[in-house]
């Protein structure tokens, strides 16, 4: 039962980690950053399991983390009003050719990371661009004119 608390605990703590990382930043991942992720997996697998290195625990472990997957993947499914809280929303960040600066520094982007975005989808201004929408999963959707 010990295993499972410290697994529900971490999970937790990685949910809101992940919600406060940003979009941006798990949109973009460079070589280090996986790197430090697969780090990461491993530092949590030894604070869920600590001294116990057994196959049961490593299957309770892995098992609290799917089921409470599971769960917030429901509630989001299931109840509409907790939506935005577990997914977040969808942010405009350019109308009618112009950025939206509080909602570019709210997510940490720059104009020449939405301009570079918007050439990768062969857009040359973003003069013909009616909206560019940060989506939930950090790609950027451009709707042009």
């Amino acid at each position: 039962m010990d295993i499972v608390l410290r697994c529900a605990f971490v999970f937790g703590f990685v949910f809101v980690l992940m919600r406060a990382l940003g979009r941006r930043e798990l949109s973009q991942l460079q070589p280090f950053d996986l790197v430090l992720l697969v780090v990461l997996g491993d530092l949590i697998t030894q604070g869920v399991l600590q001294s116990d290195m057994s196959v049961t625990g490593s299957m309770l472990a892995v098992g609290t983390f799917a089921m409470l997957s599971v769960g917030v993947s429901y509630l989001s499914f299931r109840f509409q009003r907790v939506r935005p809280l577990l997914e977040g929303e969808p942010i405009v960040i350019v109308q009618d050719g112009n950025a939206i600066e509080p909602n570019l520094r709210r997510e940490r982007l720059t104009l020449d990371d939405v301009h570079e975005e918007a050439r990768l989808q062969g857009i040359a201004s973003l003069k013909d661009v009616r909206w560019a929408v940060l989506e939930t999963s950090g790609r950027i959707s451009f709707i042009t004119r």
